[in-house]
C-alpha cells in the first residue's frame, strides 16, 4: 500500500515524539469543541477533517480538482468517519486516514458527487 509521503506504514515508535508533541493541540482543539454549539462544533470538525484530506486527495488522486473532491468526500462521510478525519488533521494522515478516504470515495453517493461535480471542473 501507498502511504503519504514522510509517514511510516506501521505505528512504531519513530512517530510517538511528533504525536506527543501535538497532543496540547489536540486537548485545546477538544476544549474548543465542548464549548461549542453542535452546529460550530460540526463545522469545525469538517473543516478540520477536510485538512486531513487535503494531502491524502493530492497524493492518491493526482489530476483530479482538489476543491470538488474534497466536497464530495466530507459531504458523503458518516459523523464518525468525520470524527476520525478530524483526530488525523492533529496527528497527521495515516494508513487509516487513506482508508477512510478509500471507503469514503467508493460510496455509490461519492461516485455520483464526484461525476456531477468533479468530473465537470477537470474538463473545463
Amino acid at each position: 500500500m501507498r502511504t503519504i509521503a514522510g509517514t511510516k506504514g506501521g505505528a512504531g515508535r519513530a512517530g510517538a515524539p511528533r504525536r506527543h508533541a501535538r497532543a496540547p493541540a489536540l486537548v485545546a482543539g477538544l476544549l474548543l469543541l465542548t464549548a461549542c454549539t453542535p452546529q460550530s462544533q460540526d463545522q469545525i470538525a469538517r473543516n478540520a477533517a477536510r485538512s486531513a484530506l487535503t494531502p491524502v486527495v493530492m497524493e492518491q488522486f493526482p489530476g483530479v480538482p482538489v476543491e470538488p473532491t474534497l466536497n464530495c468526500l466530507i459531504d458523503n462521510a458518516s459523523a464518525q468517519q468525520i470524527r476520525t478525519l478530524a483526530a488525523d488533521a492533529l496527528l497527521g494522515p495515516n494508513e487509516n486516514t487513506l482508508q477512510i478516504t478509500r471507503d469514503i470515495a467508493s460510496k455509490p453517493e461519492t461516485l455520483r458527487c464526484l461525476a456531477t461535480t468533479g468530473l465537470p471542473a477537470l474538463l473545463r
